[in-house]
């Protein structure tokens, strides 16, 4: 049975070798997983997974050869072809549409998504009540309510608490053929806060080398200076998952161009959903309990860190505000704007790039809670235009 796994495996692009798959099965026959089903994921993940950037591979032929098997919080397939629908245009919706309370407490909200759940047995569109698309049920998508929970589609008013039924991996795949060199260009600027070493000069100063040649008559004449010390570090935070998959390959340039770069003496990449609260992410996953906690990043960086955040700020307010806000995790007494304000007593600078950065009147939910957030952080556009302006802002001096 679990050698047509191998070879699904290796059709969706996983570099499985014999090795790790009869490691994989030895394992297995040792109980290592347990008995459980999901301990049987990650133990499979853990062996025959190799990076990160290949979990996604990984789910589509783990989700594929083992369709038949439901975990307790999978949407039915039934329901999930109930709305398999086409997205409404959000640019019509306006305030009249939403004019009712949206505050939400999360946990009830879980609990009645649940009730539907196991209740509903028919297609809804445009109700108020039941999973479906259009209306006003905080449940589905395409619909206008605010602070529900997202099953299927694009969203309505992008403030979902959660989304069921995406795929958690695909932000930075590794195969994606990206156009990263503009970036790449842009955090050049960055080098000049390198420093010259006081060693001998042993690194070749081309301009130096051709005036001096020039002013030679033409005979070579070379020139050295000082090598420079790269004293840039930089750390980049990135919103996973929801309403950032459309910007993924955009991010994917960023994260790369970042990482391929030389010029930094150090790089930190950690992960959010929405919002900074009291724990960072290790992976873009965003899994529960995989986190690093905000004040362990502040013990092993200093203020002199150039912080990036990457996100589109697009959240129900009631998220960014209660301190119940945040349904993933531990909040530790503080809502998610009280603890960017703490983040950003950190550090010296601080810049939000925004892929959808809005501008002109502020209308929808959404853009209520990237207001909040520019009054906080700098906010630029995600664009080549826009990061060149935010490294300047990066490179000035503190005020």
């Amino acid at each position: 049975m679990f050698t047509n796994f191998f070879y699904l495996l290796k059709a969706k692009g996983l570099d499985v070798s014999t090795t790790e798959w009869l490691n994989f099965i030895e394992a297995l026959d040792r109980g290592l997983c347990h008995a459980s089903f999901s301990e049987f994921y990650y133990l499979g993940r853990m062996i025959l997974v190799k990076t990160e950037s290949d979990y996604d591979k990984y789910d589509i032929a783990f989700k594929e050869f083992f369709y038949n098997i439901k975990s307790e919080d999978e949407v039915p397939p039934e329901i999930m072809k109930w709305l398999d629908k086409g997205d409404m245009d959000s640019s019509q919706l306006n305030r009249e549409m939403y004019e009712f309370k949206t505050a939400k407490d999360a946990n009830e909200v879980k609990r009645m998504f649940k009730e539907r759940v196991n209740e509903q047995d028919s297609e809804h569109n445009g109700g108020s009540y039941w999973i479906g698309t259009s209306g006003g049920s905080s449940f589905g998508h395409s619909g206008r309510n605010v602070g529900g929970i997202r099953v299927g589609g694009q969203g309505g008013l992008k403030s979902a608490f959660s989304v069921a039924g995406e795929r958690r991996y695909r932000d930075f795949r590794e195969d994606k053929v990206l156009s990263m060199r503009q970036f790449q260009v842009a955090f050049r600027r960055l080098r000049q806060f390198s420093t010259k070493l006081d060693v001998p000069k042993t690194e070749l100063d081309l301009d130096g080398t051709i005036d001096s040649t020039c002013n030679n008559g033409g005979y070579l004449q070379l020139e050295f200076e000082k090598p420079r010390k790269n004293t840039v570090k930089l750390m980049l935070l990135f919103d996973c998952g929801g309403s950032m998959y459309p910007f993924s390959a955009m991010c994917n340039s960023l994260f790369q161009a970042v990482h391929k770069a030389n010029h930094f003496k150090d790089v930190k990449t950690y992960y959010f959903h929405n919002c900074i609260y009291s724990h960072l992410y290790k992976t873009a996953e965003c899994e529960y309990g995989d986190w690093i906690e905000l004040e362990q990043v502040f013990r092993h960086t200093d203020k002199d860190y150039k912080v990036i955040i990457v996100g589109d700020a697009a959240m129900a307010p009631e998220e960014l505000l209660d301190i119940n806000g945040n349904y993933r995790g531990p909040n530790k007494g503080l809502s998610g704007i009280e603890w960017c304000r703490f983040f950003k007593t950190k550090y010296n600078k601080i810049i939000w790039m925004n892929p959808k950065k809005h501008t002109g009147l502020t209308y929808l939910a959404w853009m209520e809670s990237e207001e909040l957030l520019s009054k906080e952080f700098p906010m630029y556009q995600l664009s080549v235009e826009g990061l060149k302006e935010g490294i300047t802002y990066l490179m000035s001096p503190k005020k």
